[in-house]
C-alpha cells in the first residue's frame, strides 16, 4: 500500500515483500524504476518539484532510513519497516544469483565498480553479470552508455552516482534501456567493496547509522546532516500539525449499535 509523507510517496512494504515486487516486475520484462526515500531525499524533493516528481512517479520506493519509519508513526502514517538501499543490493544479488537474473554494475570509480564485479560472482555462485561501468561520462557520451546497457539485456540495473542525478538519469532513460528493475544505489559499491564500513547494527537500529557515516568522514558530510538535513525537521513539524487539524476536523464514527455511549 503506498502513503505519503511530507510530500513523497512511500511503499509500506517490508523486506521480504519488496523482493516479491522486484520479481513480479523482472517476470512482466516491463521497464520500471524504484528509489528509496530518506531524510535527504525529502528535503531535496522539497526544493527541487522536479525531483518530486521523478520519486512519486517510481514504480516501487522503499523508506531508507529509521527517521523516516520514526516520522510516519508520528503523522499516523505507520510504516511497517524500512529496506535500505544497501540491504536491498545485497538481497538482491543473491536473488539473481538464485534466479539467473542478468545484473549490470554502473556508476562509481572504475576500481570500485570492478571490484564488485570480481567479488560477488565469488560470493554469490550463479551470478550472472551483463556488464559494468563507472560512473564517469561526459553529455555527449551518455546516449552511448544507455545504448551499451540496453545491448546487454540486464534484468537488474544498479546505478550508483549521486542524487539527484541517478534518479534523472533512469527517469529520462528506463524506456530507452528496457530494464525491467532499475534501482540506484548511491555509495552501496563503496560499502560492497569495503571502503565505507557499515554501522554497527545496534546503531542501525537505534537510527544512528548517519551519525556512524559522520564520524567516518566529519568533513565532507558535516554540511549534509548538520545544515542541509536540519530542514527535515521543520517540513515534519509542519506536517505533523496539518494531520493534527485533519483529524480534529474529520466526523466522528458513528455509534455501533452494540457499543456503549459515554459521555
Amino acid at each position: 500500500m503506498r502513503t505519503h509523507l511530507m510530500g513523497c510517496a512511500v511503499d509500506n512494504l517490508n523486506m521480504a515483500e519488496t523482493l516479491d515486487v522486484v520479481e513480479g516486475f523482472i517476470r512482466s520484462g516491463k521497464p520500471h524504476q524504484h528509489v528509496v526515500v530518506n531524510v535527504d531525499k525529502i528535503v531535496k524533493a522539497n526544493r527541487d518539484p522536479a525531483l518530486r516528481q521523478i520519486i512519486n512517479d517510481c514504480d516501487l520506493i522503499n523508506a531508507d532510513g529509521m527517521p523516516v519509519v520514526w516520522a510516519s508513526c508520528l503523522l499516523g502514517k505507520p510504516l511497517k519497516a524500512r529496506v535500505t538501499g544497501v540491504d536491498l543490493f545485497e538481497a538482491l544479488m543473491a536473488r539473481a544469483a538464485e534466479k539467473g537474473w542478468r545484473v549490470f554494475l554502473l556508476g562509481a570509480r572504475e576500481e570500485v565498480v570492478s571490484g564488485v564485479a570480481r567479488r560477488y560472482p565469488a560470493r554469490y555462485p550463479g551470478l550472472t553479470l551483463a556488464g559494468y561501468r563507472n560512473g564517469y561520462w561526459t553529455p555527449e557520451e551518455e546516449e552511448k552508455v544507455v545504448a551499451d546497457i540496453a545491448a546487454t539485456r540486464p534484468d537488474i540495473l544498479f546505478v550508483a552516482i549521486s542524487s539527484p542525478k541517478k534518479e534523472a538519469f533512469l527517469a529520462r532513460y528506463q524506456a530507452a534501456m528496457k530494464v525491467p528493475f532499475a534501482m540506484g544505489v548511491g555509495g552501496t559499491f563503496d560499502v560492497a567493496v569495503g571502503l565505507v564500513k557499515r554501522a554497527p547494527v545496534w546503531m542501525q537500529n537505534a537510527g544512528l547509522e548517519w551519525f556512524y557515516r559522520f564520524l567516518q568522514e566529519p568533513r565532507r558530510m558535516f554540511r549534509r546532516y548538520f545544515i542541509e538535513d536540519m530542514a527535515f525537521f521543520a517540513l515534519l513539524w509542519r506536517a505533523w500539525r496539518r494531520s493534527r487539524q485533519v483529524r480534529a476536523s474529520a466526523p466522528a464514527a458513528p455509534l455501533r449499535a452494540d457499543e456503549p455511549w459515554s459521555p
